[in-house]
């Protein structure tokens, strides 16, 4: 493949990466999504805009959290792979995440309704938790750096990428979001992010922020001094948001209490089901706005799916820098190093940090594949918002469903392995040890009256199991169709269930509900979609 040293606009580009299209472009830069030229992984490249290149105390901050940016691993976090900086340019190479903001959607819909705001604020707090225990803090949480998918969960973007607004504060952070202690010139730590996530939860409760200032004075004193209007939201919350815009850092809670806070005032105010409730509100709110998807209209990334997780399988560096020339640095997950060139050079990567192909758990270099047909088939032939159930926490962003043969007149499971995660003491080979089941979407097939269930299985063995996928109208209790998958040979399957439900094509609502043998450890997991009316 030929590399593209250019950005859409003509500028410079990180090297190894082919420019696909522009995503969008703000006071923080340029998204461009972009797919790596060795492995065709898509990735999403942010180019840091002329400001922020200029502002050394930025960079050198940046630089250090870089480093701890690319070693944290965790689902509520949009992963980063390289930082680049050289004379013609700096940008971020990002997991590329097929969702829209939270701006987006609260912009389409305004309020989204108390079980999906706590949904959000939850996803929120787990993933700024885990960048504080990196040592991070994310300083400009706000719903433009919360990318919302199409199953419901959500993943935080833009860590340590602080903007500063210039001319109107020299605090670092977006002044509606900024806490109290910011607006004092104050360091940002993390009862910052809360404050930012707790404004944010005020948002999605009520459609607007808890202090509307029109401009930089105003909101400076609102924020400093002026009482929330918790009025304005249900009751059962107000003691949280109460806590969470508390005025001195100090009386807000940590991120542990804070989220113990949340699971209590959720299921007490909305019963034990609110987070599989609000999780479906979002995935139905989402996809009224799917054309807005990255994904959605570019076909130069059908196919690559299955490599969306595996971009960054890097290798640990060390921190090593070059005498003499002009230096160029390339930071790495796990580490950096200096690369020294000509003045109109960029810097390259080293080679342990290129995204890694998809590989065959038997070295084969084969993609071992299977296809079931069902006793009887299950889909809608209209759009119908998917809702997706997943049980726990959210979970990393799972690859969209690969698009069925039109040719294929019988529900067909397709399967495709990708690379096996580190292994540490994992259980014998015999065994699929302990196993993990996701539902990542619920949707509409290609050809009429068909949804398309994209599934991952996560294990700690190689050992043999089964994945079962039983749809259901309108839930009874005997499964209107069935099919069964064998699996074995490594720790992670991307799996496609289609199902026909053209038999029923404006009724009730149509399930699907996956399980293994031997059984999940999270147990069987179940999405499910409205019929379109009659």
């Amino acid at each position: 493949m030929t590399q593209d040293t250019h950005t859409p606009d003509g500028g410079w580009a990180v090297p190894g990466y082919a420019a696909v299209r522009t995503l969008g472009e703000g006071a923080g830069g340029r998204v461009v999504l972009a797919r790596h030229t060795a492995t065709g992984v898509p990735v999403a490249v942010k180019y840091l805009s002329e400001r922020l290149r200029a502002d050394r105390e930025f960079l050198a901050r940046f630089r250090a959290e870089a480093r701890l940016l690319g070693e944290l691993r965790h689902p509520c976090v949009v992963r980063l792979y390289e930082y680049v900086e050289a004379r013609a340019g700096a940008a971020i190479v990002m997991e590329a995440v097929d969702g829209i903001s939270l701006r987006q959607l609260l912009r389409r819909h305004g309020a989204t309704g108390p079980e999906a705001a706590l949904v959000l604020l939850k996803g929120s707090l787990l993933g700024l938790g885990a960048a504080h225990t990196a040592g991070v803090v994310h300083r400009d949480y706000k719903p433009e750096n919360v990318l919302v998918l199409a199953d419901g969960t959500s993943t935080l973007a833009d860590f340590g990428i602080a903007v500063r607004s210039g001319r109107e504060t020299d605090a670092t952070g977006t002044p509606a979001y900024m806490a109290p202690e910011q607006w004092n010139g104050e360091p940002a730590g993390p009862a910052a992010d809360v404050y930012a996530a707790s404004v944010v939860f005020f948002e999605c409760l009520t459609g607007r922020r808890p202090f509307p200032g029109d401009d930089v004075t105003a909101l400076r004193l609102q924020h400093l001094r002026a009482p929330a209007p918790l009025d304005d939201v249900p009751a059962p919350v107000r003691a949280l948001l109460r806590a969470g815009l508390a005025k001195d850092p100090v009386d807000r809670p940590g991120i542990e209490t804070f989220l113990a806070e949340l699971e209590r005032s959720a299921t007490e105010g909305y019963g034990a089901g609110w987070e599989e409730r609000g999780r479906r509100r979002l995935a139905e709110l989402a996809a009224l706005l799917a054309l807005l998807f990255p994904f959605t209209t570019t076909a130069t990334l059908e196919g690559s799916a299955s490599a969306l997780t595996l971009l960054g399988r890097l290798k640990r560096g060390g921190w090593k820098v070059a005498t003499g020339g002009v230096a160029a640095l390339v930071v790495v997950a796990g580490g950096a190093t200096y690369a020294s060139g000509r003045p109109h050079e960029t810097s390259t990567t080293v080679a342990s940090s290129t995204p890694s192909p998809v590989n065959s758990p038997t070295g084969s270099g084969s993609s071992p594949s299977a296809s079931t047909s069902p006793t009887v088939a299950p889909s809608p032939t209209a759009d119908v918002p998917p809702s997706v159930t997943p049980s726990g926490s959210p979970s990393s962003s799972p690859p969209p469903p690969t698009s069925p043969s039109p040719s294929t007149a019988s529900p067909s499971a397709a399967t495709t392995p990708t690379a096996e995660p580190p292994a540490t003491a994992s259980p014998s080979a015999a065994t699929p040890g302990t196993v993990t089941l996701t539902i990542g979407s619920w949707q509409r097939g290609q050809r009429p009256g068909t949804l398309i269930a994209a599934v991952t299985v996560e294990t700690t063995g190689t050992g043999p199991l089964t994945v079962t996928a039983n749809y259901y109208v309108d839930t009874p209790a005997d499964a209107y169709g069935s099919q069964s998958q064998p699996l074995s040979g490594s720790t992670r399957y991307d799996l496609t269930f289609e199902a026909d439900f053209s038999n029923h094509p404006c009724r009730g609502t149509w399930d699907v509900t996956l399980s293994s043998d031997p059984a999940a450890a999270n147990g069987p997991q179940t999405a499910s979609v409205d019929a379109p009316p009659c």
